[in-house]
């Protein structure tokens, strides 16, 4: 096994530009919602920047994984699409999947850890998805998908490391620079990268001034590491509230990351739950922790937005009701 540290291969094609981002919005634009761009002056007050607010919460399946699971499912061709499709995914992307599979009449395998959300497991068989359980590890994930492949000849859309997943995500960016031009700074979520990755190009084909920082959690904080050492490294033992964030970056996303954004902040779990829950109040929007994530970077000053015009993309908002961080 190589080690912790070791450099892992990086793809260096970036297969996607302004042009294909545009592309997948005009092919999924009936299927999904052009979410909302909300504000708040006291929100502002307490990040020292003008911010706008991106609403991928309101999203169908609640997530900005909706765009990018779209696009992939209708760039396949009728005989791929016959196959069905498959991935691994803690939530989001197993929902957005199952949803765009049913949209084109085909089957889904979602393959899902054992310690999975239930809201989320739900919400994949809610939305036609089959689930298969498996281990909570990268490995068991990977093996669980490939076992659904040899059964079903399904296509493998990855939950962020595919072009067209990438492709997708960043038509959020690119409905919000449209609606808000005058920004100066958009803030994605990180993860595995597959948002942060469209964003930076979408807002770079359109604006290439501006700049384009990820956030991510202190106790997950591969991408920031990544960035430093020149090279992926692998996420191995994330401890944060986020669970859409702890995930890995890919070769492909980290390939988008580390030649197209400017940075990455990273932010403490107290000041997630804080911003998660100002957020609420300010905003009357429910989000999930990992869509509050900028916003707590933001609070914690570890961006150089003051002042500034900032776009922030509230990437989901698929909450346990019964299981609210700020509870005792």
């Amino acid at each position: 096994m190589a080690a912790m540290n070791a450099p892992l291969p990086v793809a260096r094609d970036i297969a996607v530009d302004l042009a294909v981002v545009r592309a997948a919005l005009a092919r999924i634009r009936a299927h999904i919602r052009h979410t909302p761009v909300l504000t708040s002056r006291s929100l502002d007050d307490a990040a020292g920047a003008s911010l706008y607010f991106k609403c991928e919460n309101l999203q169908k399946v609640a997530a900005f994984k909706a765009r990018g699971a779209c696009n992939a499912v209708l760039s396949l061709s009728d005989a791929e699409a016959a196959r069905g499709v498959v991935t691994h995914s803690s939530g989001n992307h197993g929902a957005a999947l199952a949803w765009a599979a049913t949209q084109r009449g085909i089957p889904s395998w979602i393959v899902m850890p054992s310690n999975a959300a239930v809201v989320k497991q739900n919400a994949v068989r809610g939305f036609g998805g089959t689930i298969r359980s498996t281990e909570p590890t990268l490995t068991a994930r990977e093996a669980a998908c490939a076992a659904v492949l040899a059964e079903t000849g399904a296509t493998l859309v990855h939950p962020y490391n595919d072009w067209q997943v990438i492709a997708g995500q960043g038509t959020a960016a690119l409905e919000l620079l449209e609606e808000v031009p005058q920004l100066d700074v958009i803030i994605a979520p990180v993860g595995g990268g597959g948002l942060l990755s469209g964003t930076a190009i979408a807002a770079r084909g359109l604006k290439p001034s501006i700049k384009i920082y990820g956030a991510e959690p202190a106790g997950a904080d591969d991408a920031a590491q990544s960035l430093r050492a020149g090279h992926i490294v692998p996420q191995t033992d994330p401890r944060t509230i986020a669970d859409g964030l702890r995930s890995s970056l890919g070769d492909k996303t980290f390939a988008v990351i580390q030649s197209m954004t400017d940075g990455i902040g990273t932010t403490s779990e107290d000041a997630i739950i804080r911003a998660m829950r100002l957020t609420w109040e300010r905003l009357k929007l429910v989000i999930e922790p990992s869509a509050a994530v900028p916003l707590g970077a933001l609070l914690e000053r570890k961006l150089p937005v003051g002042g500034l015009r900032v776009g922030v993309i509230l990437s989901g908002g698929n909450v346990d009701l019964d299981r609210l961080p700020w509870q005792a």
